[in-house]
């Protein structure tokens, strides 16, 4: 009986381990290589390498079946998410404690305040939308995760901030709170906003920003159609590793409703123009609430303003980022806007950036500007839990 036994389990390991086996080949037999790579230097090696990982059966298979595991037992998905309540998904940015987050918020807003002088040095107008964090507009989803206490007063301290030193940065919080009664401002899977949420907040702007005499007074005319809604598969699903094999367990996607802007009469010309070509009054620079054109942020503030605009923001680069790349660029120094409106979310702010692509003398420079002015680091408080 026990001879039986042990040849019927290593018979069905052997066999287990052949069908692994077989099914490993399956990631190889698709390769293909570019013409012409090298074999001795190695490159072929490495680009088999790099697809037979990619295409592993077995490992997508442990893969999946570890996030199911984990999401099913626990509630929980790679670092990155946090699950709330009936299927919303939030960024564990806007729930986690940041290490250093005091020393960080003091660089940053001494960058920002930086950043403000040498705008006003050019006789650009400096205007900050701070974004409400997604966590903040729909604590009613949260699950059994609260954000840390640094987060409970952040986007207040932030918008005071930067107004106690001269920056123009209109509520936005308001607004959002208030529109979300009428409609989603947040997609439920992903970190960004819908285009209703961002077609709120550039009427806000829009309101703070007209009186200033910054725009010309004969505004252009731009229209927004509607687009039918569409399945959107939300940026947070990428830290449920679920599908193929566990697709069913994944939250259903958003249903997008895509805007699209025009002016309404074409000239021919580009949104995008450069200064140098057709001068624009107005610069927007931020994140990839304001890069990407499924939320219609940059077409619903040329429509609110009443005038056209150059778009500087940029994806996976944060806020600050690309604001520095923008002062040093030719279109700034050449022929710099009348206006700079700076998307900025409010979870950016303790966050430690790499400036090593700059000149750390500059960098230095503008850091060194923004302390002068001791409101913005004097006037931005953190919870007593967050400096310790």
């Amino acid at each position: 009986m026990n001879r039986t036994s042990n040849l019927l389990y290593a018979g069905t390991f052997i066999g287990g381990l052949l069908a692994l086996s077989l099914w490993s080949v399956k990631g190889a037999v698709d390769f293909s290589a570019a013409d012409n790579t090298p074999i001795l230097n190695g490159k072929l090696a490495l680009n088999f390498e790099k697809h037979y990982d990619a295409e592993f059966p077995i490992k997508r298979l442990g893969t999946n079946l570890w996030a199911a595991l984990d999401f099913s037992l626990f509630g929980e998905g790679r670092p990155g998410v946090v699950i709330g309540a009936n299927q919303w998904l939030f960024s564990d940015e806007e729930f986690k404690p940041t290490a250093a987050a005091a020393n960080n918020i003091m660089d940053n807003q001494a960058l920002i305040q930086g950043v403000r002088e040498t705008l006003a040095r050019h006789n650009v107008q400096l205007v900050m939308a701070i974004l409400p964090a997604k966590a903040r507009l729909y604590p009613e989803y949260f699950g059994e995760q609260r954000p840390a206490p640094l987060h409970e007063q952040l986007y207040q301290n932030f918008r005071q901030a930067v107004a106690d030193a001269g920056i123009q940065a209109p509520d936005l919080l308001g607004p959002l709170q208030k529109a979300k009664t009428e409609a989603q401002v947040f997609l439920r899977t992903d970190t960004h906003w819908t285009p209703y949420g961002a077609q709120v907040v550039a009427g806000q702007l829009a309101t703070a920003i007209k009186p200033s005499g910054l725009l010309p007074e004969s505004g252009s005319v731009y229209v927004t159609e509607t687009l039918p809604a569409g399945p959107h598969k939300g940026d947070l699903t990428n830290f449920l590793p679920l599908d193929p094999l566990f697709e069913e367990l994944l939250p259903p996607p958003d249903q997008l409703v895509k805007h699209s802007t025009r002016p309404q009469e074409e000239n021919g010309a580009g949104a995008d123009d450069l200064f140098a070509e057709t001068q624009v009054p107005v610069a927007l620079v931020g994140t990839s609430y304001s890069a990407d054109e499924r939320w219609n942020f940059a077409g619903a503030l040329r429509q609110a303003l009443g005038s056209d605009l150059v778009n500087f923001a940029e994806d996976g680069r944060g806020p600050i980022l690309p604001m520095l790349k923008f002062l040093q660029s030719d279109d700034f120094k050449n022929a710099p806007p009348r206006l700079v409106i700076w998307e900025f979310p409010e979870r950016y702010l303790p966050t430690a950036y790499d400036l090593s692509e700059f000149d750390a003398d500059w960098i230095a420079q503008l850091k060194a500007a923004g302390r002068q002015d001791k409101q913005l680091a004097g006037n931005t408080t953190t919870p007593q839990s967050a400096r310790r």
